[in-house]
């Protein structure tokens, strides 16, 4: 990773995000908007996100979390970690970027976990504080829309 100054840190591979986790022992992140149902809607704002997180593991050197689901809530649609072997090939072509991911925050609101990856970045000023924001809750009964998870399998 190169940072030069007035200039934001160089988005990653992600084979270069894996040796960045394993040399680091720090994180690298992407994400995805979700989007609605009604797709023409020239106005609409993303309703949720997918997030692929690389973490250290003492394991296996590194792992991915996927995350998903939508914006203020403190309920998540996926919560799950990838075998590196079920890793789909639109997964490894996502570009990540180089930040630190404390545990706590994977169980904040979708919203505030990014706000925290983003500002670990030093990106941060592009994403509202949401940490500030009410939250929602989600009872037992919360249904999400397969759209957020992208369908019955892992994420490609």
């Amino acid at each position: 990773m190169q940072e030069t100054p007035n200039k934001l840190p160089e988005r990653l591979s992600f084979n270069e995000a894996v040796a960045f986790v394993q040399q680091t022992g720090k994180a690298a992140f992407a994400a995805m908007p979700v989007f609605g149902d009604d797709e023409n809607d020239e106005d609409a704002t993303a309703e949720g996100a997918r997030v692929f997180l690389l973490l250290p593991d003492e394991d296996e050197g590194w792992l991915l979390r996927f995350i998903a689901g939508p914006f203020f809530t403190s309920a998540y649609a996926a919560n799950d970690v990838i075998p590196a072997e079920e890793i789909p090939d639109r997964v490894r072509e996502l570009l990540f970027m180089p930040t630190r991911c404390e545990d706590n925050w994977l169980t904040d609101q979708l919203q505030v976990l990014l706000g925290r990856l983003t500002q670990a970045a030093g990106i941060g000023e592009q994403m509202p504080d949401y940490g500030k924001m009410p939250a929602k809750g989600a009872g037992p009964e919360a249904v999400f829309p397969v759209s957020f998870i992208g369908g019955l399998t892992k994420p490609h």
